[in-house]
């Protein structure tokens, strides 16, 4: 018994010094964020906890702006991933096993890091770009500043592109695991049965990945949410994102700007926590539906 015991607390062991420093910066860093959100922050001599800094934030219209902008982009950017990945996942039921090299390729924008996408996006979409310089050669416009601007604008098209870029194969990857794991014979007796591709595609595989593809979204809406990069490399400069107008408060000269930065990244913690706990939801709605 002993030997068993020792044998199941040695990993733990093993990992303890590690884990005390990795878990003691992550929740001392989250313990000293929540206590500057609630104003306390000795430095500037702020020693009682209250919530005026989120009150104040929700009625700054800039806050909200940013609020907005962020739930926009990260709806616009998880939707189109969703619709794109899943549509791409079904193809690749019929090509992967001819062309294996596809199943190699679409995995490929998956573990190019973000801040390349975003270089990559800029030297392709700006008004100075590579299409915007082809446009010009085919004389489809007359000057390259004619072509649309998609690269710092309001409508968020660069970051939604970057996004798009990095989150479609994600989605592709986790739907055609799925898809390739339903039970082949099913969509043949439908075939049999005279039902269409596009039938058996509604009534087969889209309900039975709908888990999975449910998962997906709220995993890339939630990361688009607090995405930090992509939106200062490739945003406007107003509306700003909920976590660069954290950064920019918070890298501010001003120190009493400090508690506000600290108030609007308690927010977008509980967003994500939010969407953390509508994933368990969706997750217990299928299993209790099996």
């Amino acid at each position: 018994m002993k030997l068993v015991n020792s044998s199941f607390w040695k990993p733990y062991l093993l990992l303890l010094p590690a884990l005390i420093i990795l878990v003691g910066l992550f929740l001392g860093g989250v313990a000293l964020a929540i206590m500057q959100s609630l104003g306390y922050f000795p430095l500037l001599g702020l020693e009682e906890f209250t919530f005026d800094y989120f009150r104040e934030i929700f009625a700054d219209p800039h806050f909200l702006t940013s609020l907005g902008y962020s739930l926009y982009i990260s709806l616009v950017s998880a939707v189109i991933s969703v619709i794109v990945g899943v549509f791409f996942a079904f193809q690749l039921m019929r090509l992967a096993d001819r062309y294996r090299v596809i199943n190699i390729l679409y995995k490929l924008p998956i573990i190019v890091p973000h801040i390349v996408v975003a270089l990559l996006i800029f030297l392709l979409f700006t008004q100075s770009g590579f299409w915007a310089r082809l446009a010009y050669r085919l004389g489809w416009i007359e000057e390259m500043s004619q072509f649309p601007a998609l690269i710092f604008d309001r409508r968020g098209i660069g970051i939604i592109f970057a996004y798009l870029w990095k989150q479609i194969p994600f989605v592709t990857l986790i739907v055609y695991t799925i898809f390739k794991n339903i039970n082949q014979r099913w969509e043949q007796v439908a075939l049999n049965l005279g039902a269409s591709k596009i039938q058996v595609f509604w009534n087969i595989y889209l309900p039975l990945a709908m888990p999975g593809i449910a998962s997906a979204f709220i995993i890339i809406f939630a990361f688009s949410f607090g995405a930090f990069e992509i939106p200062l490399l490739l945003g406007p400069s107003y509306p700003r994102t909920l976590p660069v107008l954290a950064y920019q408060r918070y890298a501010s000269s001003d120190l009493s700007q400090r508690p506000y930065a600290m108030a609007i990244t308690v927010v977008i913690s509980l967003i994500s926590i939010l969407l953390i706990l509508i994933y368990k939801k969706i997750m217990d709605y299928y299993q209790l539906k099996k």
